[in-house]
């Protein structure tokens, strides 16, 4: 009992420490992209709703804006947590399991972008948490995940296979009648001509979880499925996961849709890998052990990637090429503008001045201001990270 005290301070100090530091991350280090701004200020969405409420409340800042994401991955946390409650024998097992789940790189990076992956993470995790504890299906919930993602349909179609193999009718009527209405409401994207992105469709995974751990990941959903070791988490992620890879043959897949209901399957992978682990002798757990340090390395490096990725400018020849390059240098531009009393500015750049607008630079008829040079402009604006030249725009004062 005491040893589970010990592990249950670890995880929340641990917790803690790594929620300070995402709100750091988002105070500091990211502007609004592009797409983000689109959901404050343009679109008529759940993120719409959700970055406004935040804003009305705490203004409109960064931290507001990424916010409400940081609190859904705090609880997305606590929820996986609550779950994996007497799923190890160890208590220390759970532990490694959470911090793995905690420091995915698509999980870590969730919490800090308007997007609605960590979402539908938060609310899937809701979902097995009261199937685990009341052993019942929450049909309001299914409900209510009607009218926020349109990715919901990945889930109710894992509960329709679920309902087969349990032999529950009530709840193989449901999920087809959700699943019907979530494709009518959402629909189903057929653009473009057929082409292959399978190789596209693994990479990303491969991003979001780490290259190797991906690879054990799929080898643990294998192993659970023949071995019927199958529960409810099981079913979603296998659905979510083939269901991706086979669209990928004919178009490309959205991953954002797909990703949430892989990565609850954590815990299941870890189970694994600690399973065939032990039941070896020590001479024979070389190649683990060695699977284990790349793992934690890979992830150490990208953890570290996420919150400090500004120094890669300095290394790359093209700046543009930079993973979250639409998410820096509007703000330091916002902060140029307003040391030269500039709040007002035309462009024909219309993405440039939503994204300014988010920073109180807003449209006005004193100054242009051009991503391109052009001729008798009166001042260059540059912004830099690391002594390298990131962005640059052209400023004229309209006569």
């Amino acid at each position: 009992m005491i040893a589970n005290y010990k592990y249950s301070y670890y995880f929340y100090t641990f917790l803690i420490i790594l929620i300070c530091t995402l709100l750091i991350k988002a105070d500091l280090s990211l502007s609004i992209s592009y797409k983000e701004a689109l959901n404050v200020f343009v679109n008529n969405s759940i993120l719409t709703i959700i970055t406004n409420t935040s804003m009305y409340f705490f203004g409109q800042n960064d931290i507001a804006l990424r916010l409400p994401f940081i609190l859904f991955y705090f609880f997305s946390v606590i929820l996986m947590y609550k779950i994996t409650d007497n799923y190890f024998k160890n208590e220390k097992d759970r532990l490694l399991s959470i911090i793995i789940f905690m420091l995915l790189p698509g999980v870590l990076s969730a919490s800090l972008l308007v997007n609605s992956a960590i979402i539908v993470i938060f609310c899937t995790l809701l979902y097995l948490y009261y199937f685990q504890k009341y052993n019942k299906q929450s049909y309001l919930l299914l409900i209510l995940f009607l009218f926020v993602d349109n990715s919901f349909a990945i889930l109710y179609l894992a509960l329709f296979f679920f309902s087969i193999k349990n032999k529950d009718k009530k709840l193989l009527y449901f999920s087809s009648i959700f699943f019907i209405i979530s494709m009518y409401i959402y629909g189903f994207s057929t653009d473009g001509k057929p082409k292959g992105f399978l190789v596209d469709t693994v990479a990303v995974y491969a991003t979001i979880f780490s290259p190797i751990l991906f690879l054990y990941f799929i080898y643990a959903i294998y192993r659970a499925g023949i071995k019927n070791e199958k529960n409810l988490s099981w079913y979603i992620s296998f659905t979510a996961l083939l269901l991706s890879i086979i669209i990928s043959f004919r178009q490309k897949v959205y991953i954002e849709d797909f990703a949430p209901y892989v990565v609850i399957s954590i815990p299941l992978m870890i189970k694994t890998f600690l399973h065939s682990y032990r039941v070896r002798l020590r001479e024979f757990r070389k190649i683990y052990n060695i699977l284990a340090i790349s793992i934690i390395l890979m992830l150490t490096i990208n953890v570290i990637l996420t919150f400090v990725n500004k120094p890669l400018y300095m290394f790359l020849p093209n700046p543009t090429k930079h993973f979250v390059y639409q998410y820096h240098f509007v703000k330091e531009l916002s902060e140029e503008l307003k040391k030269r009393n500039i709040d007002g500015i035309i462009s024909d750049n219309d993405e440039l001045l939503l994204r300014l607008r988010f920073y109180n630079i807003h449209e006005g008829d004193k100054y242009y201001i051009s991503t391109k040079e052009f001729y008798n402009y009166d001042e260059k604006i540059t912004i830099k990270y690391y002594g390298r030249e990131l962005f640059v725009v052209y400023l004229k004062k309209i006569k």
